[in-house]
């Protein structure tokens, strides 16, 4: 049930007000945002979306796995934690070829950033110049580069810095209070640490969380004040509807998620984060078309592009084409791409005139 505010939040907040970059915010204010009347919400938050962004576009992005199963961690909502019985196993890294194969697939479907995953409390020693390639080479096919491997130190992040990396995902989750009922083998602390290590290298950090786990309403906007009150925004912020799996700690919270709850976490975030890329992320599947339009209503202008995210499914690429038309949303070009594209095309032509 949602908690109602004395104050309004039309009354504190100025209008003009809606789409300043802010890091001052307080779970006070953060609350009232979410608080209010639903129509009021989605108003504020197409207003600072348009300051900001083209409100018909959004960002597409490709998730690979590129190690799966036998994490270390105790994630109650992980698939892939060796300490949950799912029916994920153990896999070796992928190599490199069958990556560059799955990133020209995803280009080839107008995906612009490929982010590759890897089940692990942090990266092994042996494994890493691997994957260091691996940024090297999908960089070089036109994409973005995106990487989510765990907690990174300090050399790790200057090897990721000098290979090119693009983004580095790791979610916080949840809110710092809730955080020991879902994960104990990883202090929030830690979390932020490496967060930390990643902007001082001047790396996008790429950052969320998940909604549904059990947490309370005020749980969602403490996580996003973490975020908020960041000396620099977090690049992109993918907010997660819990898919409940058989196995894991979590699996009884099948059907209990509320996505009217997930969509005013999103609305929220494009207010207190107008520069930030809104990701609809995991848990897609469980949303009617109806609930993804407002989502993109409510700021929403990224998400995971393909049938699969790490071990979870995703809609279909021509569902989500099919969706978009609907909507008359359009995908993000890679315009850095495009740049160098039509710059060599000019090349080509003043070479052979």
């Amino acid at each position: 049930m949602i908690l109602r505010k004395e104050q309004d939040w039309n009354k504190m907040m100025n209008m003009e007000n809606v789409g300043q970059v802010r890091h001052d915010w307080t779970l006070e204010e953060i609350r009232a945002i979410m608080d209010q009347p639903f129509n009021d919400l989605m108003f504020q938050a197409q207003l600072a979306h348009r300051q900001h962004f083209n409100p018909n576009t959004v960002q597409t992005s490709t998730l690979v796995n590129i190690k799966s199963g036998g994490c270390a961690e105790d994630c109650s909502y992980c698939s892939q934690s060796a300490r949950n019985h799912t029916e994920i196993e153990k896999e070796q890294m992928m190599e490199v070829q069958e990556v560059i194969e799955q990133a020209l697939v995803a280009k080839e479907r107008g995906a612009t950033r490929l982010c590759m995953g890897a089940a692990w409390r942090n990266p092994t020693k042996k494994d890493f110049p691997r994957v260091l390639e691996m940024v090297r080479v999908v960089k070089d096919l036109g994409l973005e580069t995106c990487l989510t491997l765990g907690m990174l130190n300090d050399d790790q992040v200057k090897q990721l810095k000098e290979a090119g990396l693009d983004y580095y995902n790791h979610n916080l989750d949840t809110s710092e209070a809730f955080y020991p009922k879902i994960i104990t083998t990883r202090s929030y602390q830690d979390r932020l640490d490496t967060i930390d290590k990643v902007q001082e290298a001047g790396i996008n950090v790429c950052s969320g969380g998940i909604i549904g786990m059990g947490e309370q309403h005020k749980d969602g906007a403490e996580l996003l004040r973490t975020f908020a009150t960041m000396r620099v925004h977090p690049n992109s912020v993918p907010i997660n509807l819990l898919v409940p799996i058989e196995g894991t700690p979590l699996a009884h919270m099948k059907g209990q998620t509320d996505s009217f709850e997930f969509i005013r976490v999103i609305a929220a975030a494009r207010i207190v984060m107008p520069q930030t890329y809104v990701r609809l992320s995991a848990g897609r599947m469980t949303l009617t078309d109806e609930a993804q339009a407002l989502c993109f209503l409510a700021g929403a202008n990224s998400i995971f592009y393909g049938d699969k995210l790490l071990t979870t499914e995703n809609p279909e690429s021509d569902h989500d084409i099919q969706l978009f038309k609907k909507l008359g949303i359009e995908m993000q070009q890679n315009v850095k791409a495009e740049a160098e594209a039509k710059k060599m095309a000019e090349q080509v032509t003043e070479l052979t005139a």
